[in-house]
């Protein structure tokens, strides 16, 4: 697997693009923290996915290579244990419209919001 031939974060708006040779994907802080590949995540032994509610304002606030192939990310909520591959980018950024909803529907099951505790929701403009 090829590595990115640019990997950029854009501190305001939080999107983390990630661009191949071949294709290009943007994410969102929001989506690769609660699409975490790591254990606490994606549970031990491949067991359910596990819902992590209240991350719409994560910002990510570092950005290590590991080795030539991933990146650690850390949140400013102390999560760093998820390492993301280059595979792992392909595979998000080409399933991305269906884990994101997927996502909000497992959110809504289970009465959670994109908020955090505390936060003040965000109102319609209309």
């Amino acid at each position: 697997m090829s590595a990115p031939l640019d990997i950029k974060l854009h501190q305001k708006s939080q999107i983390l693009d990630v661009l191949f040779e071949d294709a290009e994907y943007h994410f969102s802080a929001e989506f690769l923290r609660v699409y975490s590949p790591s254990a606490e995540v994606r549970g031990h032994g491949g067991g359910p996915l596990k819902l992590v509610a209240g991350k719409r304002s994560v910002k990510i606030i570092n950005i290590k290579p590991v080795g030539h192939y991933a990146v650690q990310l850390t949140f400013d909520d102390g999560h760093d244990s998820g390492l993301y591959t280059w595979q792992t980018f392909r595979e998000l950024g080409q399933q991305q419209p269906t884990l994101w909803q997927d996502y909000l529907t497992r959110l809504e099951h289970a009465q959670e919001t994109r908020n955090a505790p505390g936060a003040t929701p965000f109102k319609k403009v209309t």
